[in-house]
Formats: structure tokens, C-alpha cells, sequence
């Protein structure tokens, strides 16, 4: 079920997979997951072939083309704006929160083809993305692949989904704060944590922790393509900024619209899972463990476009 999800041509797929195979496991020892619910699997691919006949899957061009024709339309204007207004204060302030926007609409963008959910063929997904996530936001398709690839993988199990990574900073779920109470491990007050939240993982996840993270990872992991795509952003937003704002000013206003963009990333993307049960892998079948860290939002037009369609996380799941 899982191979399913992530292939969208699975007998392409199965093709590279030949020279891998090493041998076939002993049918009393059908795979790791042993508490795998039969009857549920069972349902859970007839409901999914019932969604494929009904053409469920099937994307919009319209959809697809509009949204990624308003994010360049935001971009656009507040390039008009900073023109026609200059750069007074007001101007400036307005002008971050609609590329604040822009780039958060892109990100939700880049997810969709990121996912390879938009055209038929792979490889026309794979290079619309390396255009949203590189020239639209500078960042890297390889980068997001690996990290939200795991995340879907096994969501919420610590060790394998990086997003519940939080490096000591904060302790999720119910289990690890008791194991940090045994092992007496306390990097920071913990019982402060949903205090000092709101000063640490919203405004400094994109600006700084995604931007070292992302940086590194293209230049250790020889990932050039997408340091250009990334390099081509820069660019394009210097060239832009710098004749208005200078070098300095141009620096400082990227930065106050990473922050913004970082309120608003963290919020959709926590709100789904973080609420859910997040705890080591206990070998689940696919759908329950989906279900069990994951929640849908409220459905209304407003919250449909500031998620990104991500408030129906459990049908995206």
C-alpha cells in the first residue's frame, strides 16, 4: 500500500526493482508490520480502486494553471507597488505581506507537484516542481523530496519522520516526555515549552533552520541542478529589490518575508499532525497509521486556499 502511494506508475517502477530483489519472505513472515489489520487493507483498496474508477485522482489543468498564475500575479504587484509608491514604510510593510503570500501559495504549489499529482508523466511533475520550489522560493526538489518522502512514509514515528525531529528543543506526544524524564534529559525547560514555542519554532524554522539546512544539503550532496534553479531565484529577487532597497534593504526585507511565511508554514503543517499520535513504529497497516497521525481542518473556501487544500490532510495522507 505504501509502494502504491508513492508510484504513479507502479509498473515502470517494478522494472528498476528486478536487480534488487534479494529473495521472497516465507509466508508465515510476510513483513515487519505483524499487527497489520487484514479486513482493514482489504477495504482500505477496494475504497482506493473505487476512488481510481471515479477519476479521483485526476488533476485540473485549469486549477493548476490559475493557481500558479496568482502567484505570479502577487509577484508582479509588488513590484508595481514598490515602483509606483516607493518605499516608504507603509509600502514596504504591505509589499512583505503579499510576498509573504506569494511564497507561501507557492509552497503549497511545489507540494503538489512534488507528489507527482498533477500530470501523468513523472518526469513533466519532476520539472515544474525544480521551477516552483527553485525559481518561485530558492529552495531545493531534492532537498523536500528526501525529508517529506519519510514524512509520508511513517508520519509522526520518531526516528523516521524528520518532521518530529525537534532536535531537544521541545518533547511531542506521550511517551517521549516520560523517556526524557527517565533518562533525566532536559536540554530546556520543557514545562515551558508551549511558552517559548511561539519564540523559537515559528519564526526561525524557514528563515534559519530550512535555509542552513537547505544550503548544506545542495552543496554536500552535489545537488547543482537545483542550486541553480535556487541561485536563479536570487537573483531574479536582487535584480529585482536592489535598485529600490539596496543590497542591505533587499536582505532585510527577504528575511522579514521568510518570517512571515514561517508563521504561516508552521501553523497549517502542525496543525495536522502534532494534535495526533506521535510515538515509535508499532508496525501498523498503512491506513491506520496514516489515520493515527493525522486530522482534517474545518472545509471552507478561506481555509481551503490558506492550507493549500493540506485542512483534507487525511484524504492527502
Amino acid at each position: 500500500d505504501a509502494f502504491q502511494a508513492f508510484h504513479i506508475n507502479p509498473s515502470l517502477v517494478q522494472k528498476f526493482l528486478k536487480p534488487l530483489l534479494i529473495g521472497e519472505l516465507a509466508p508465515g513472515e510476510p513483513s515487519q508490520d505483524r499487527d497489520k489489520n487484514s479486513q482493514l487493507v482489504e477495504d482500505f483498496r477496494t475504497l482506493r480502486k473505487t476512488a481510481e474508477d471515479m477519476n479521483l485522482f485526476r488533476a485540473s489543468p485549469l486549477f493548476f494553471s490559475l493557481y500558479l498564475a496568482h502567484i505570479i500575479a502577487m509577484e508582479a504587484l509588488a513590484w508595481l507597488m514598490v515602483s509606483y509608491f516607493g518605499t516608504g514604510w507603509i509600502t514596504t510593510l504591505i509589499l512583505a505581506f503579499i510576498l509573504a503570500t506569494s511564497q507561501a501559495q507557492a509552497g503549497w504549489l511545489q507540494h503538489d507537484f512534488g507528489h507527482l499529482s498533477v500530470f501523468k508523466k513523472s518526469s513533466w511533475n519532476h520539472i515544474v516542481h525544480k521551477f516552483v520550489i527553485g525559481h518561485l522560493k530558492g529552495a531545493s526538489a531534492n532537498w523536500w523530496n528526501h525529508r517529506h518522502f519519510q514524512h509520508h512514509a511513517k508520519p509522526n514515528i520518531f526516528k523516521k519522520d524528520p518532521d518530529v525531529n525537534m532536535l531537544h528543543i521541545f518533547v511531542l506526544g506521550e511517551s517521549q516526555p516520560i523517556e526524557y524524564g527517565k533518562k533525566k534529559l532536559k536540554y530546556l525547560p520543557y514545562n515551558h515549552q508551549h511558552e517559548y514555542f511561539f519564540l523559537i519554532f515559528p519564526p526561525l524554522l524557514i528563515p534559519v533552520y530550512f535555509q542552513i539546512q537547505i544550503i548544506s544539503t545542495m552543496i554536500k550532496r552535489r545537488f547543482w541542478a537545483d542550486l541553480a534553479w535556487a541561485i536563479s531565484y536570487y537573483m531574479r529577487y536582487f535584480i529585482t529589490y536592489i535598485p529600490f532597497y539596496g543590497i542591505l534593504g533587499s536582505l532585510s526585507l527577504l528575511t522579514f518575508v521568510r518570517f512571515l511565511e514561517s508563521h504561516w508554514f508552521v501553523w497549517v503543517t502542525q496543525m495536522n499532525h502534532i494534535p495526533m499520535e506521535i510515538d515509535c513504529e508499532k508496525h501498523k497497516d498503512w491506513l491506520s497509521s496514516q489515520l493515527a497521525a493525522t486530522c482534517n481542518i474545518e472545509q471552507s473556501f478561506f481555509n481551503d486556499w490558506f492550507t493549500g487544500h493540506l485542512n483534507f490532510q487525511i484524504e492527502h495522507q
